[in-house]
């Protein structure tokens, strides 16, 4: 396995609750790692470490390593945007910008740009509209939404069903050409069609971005994921291959949450 995420001692405090312990785990290259738990037992806190949205809650301080291609992404001089722009996030709850379906892909391209070295100096430009007539065409077929909308795409993204505006974030999430992608429990608010639909592209995804998936369902875990980490009051109890941790855990805490004993 080729390591795209290395955690070390990870730890984060909100004020005086201690959310995580100390978390130690490597996900891997193009895999689909699912992190699953009961509720308030630090999923979410961890992804959203992943990619520095714990910044921006007050109260909230990060304390470890979370090392991404060799650097560590809690360093000073680190540019939280660029973060942001290589490990993409889609929300539980379905976001897109009160736009057209057009402009929410676009929108991540326009604001970053294109940067180019011309004459060996780097330098930024906008995309032309060709350019971002492509970007939204690829990152809506990426997203398996392309056929759905395109003789609409001007039209309000909002103005879709609840499984095509999840999936209209994960273009724009895919617009950005991120390395990373992280889903917080993405299908909960969906019908079991519109979830069948995220859980085929998530499997889908794994060719080209490493994934990682917090879910509260252990079925859907099972069914899309290579990894499988279990998290038990901010502590990280168990993590292996998904086979395994649902058919022969090597904790008693795992086995309990399992077996549905405890959770």
């Amino acid at each position: 396995m080729t390591t795209a995420i290395h955690t070390d001692d990870l730890h984060v405090y909100f004020e005086k609750n201690h959310a995580l312990k100390g978390v130690t785990m490597d996900i891997g290259m193009n895999e689909v790692t699912s992190i699953i738990g009961p509720s308030g037992c630090g999923k979410s806190t961890f992804i959203r470490c992943i990619n520095r949205m714990n910044d921006i809650i007050p109260g909230c301080s990060v304390k470890g390593a979370i090392m991404v291609d060799g650097a560590d992404i809690n360093d000073d001089d680190v540019d939280v945007v660029n973060v942001r722009r290589r490990i993409g996030m889609v929300f539980q709850k379905p976001n897109p910008f009160p736009k057209s379906i057009y402009e929410n892909v676009a929108y991540g391209p326009r604001l970053h740009g294109v940067t180019e070295t011309v004459d060996g100096k780097v330098r930024r430009r906008k995309h032309t509209k060709e350019e971002l007539d492509g970007i939204v065409e690829h990152s809506l077929r990426r997203a398996a939404l392309w056929d759905e909308v395109k003789d609409r795409l001007d039209k309000s993204g909002t103005s879709l069903s609840g499984g095509q505006q999840q999936r209209l974030c994960i273009a724009r999430t895919l617009a950005v050409n991120p390395e990373i992608i992280l889903f917080d429990e993405p299908c909960s608010a969906l019908d079991p069609i519109a979830t069948a639909k995220i859980e085929d592209l998530l499997v889908d995804l794994k060719k080209d971005y490493t994934v990682v998936i917090v879910t509260h369902s252990m079925q859907q875990a099972a069914r899309i994921s290579d990894k499988t980490a279990f998290f038990y009051l901010g502590d990280l109890i168990e993590m292996g291959d998904t086979k395994q941790i649902f058919e022969r855990p090597q904790k008693e805490l795992t086995e309990q949450y399992i077996t549905g004993r405890m959770g």
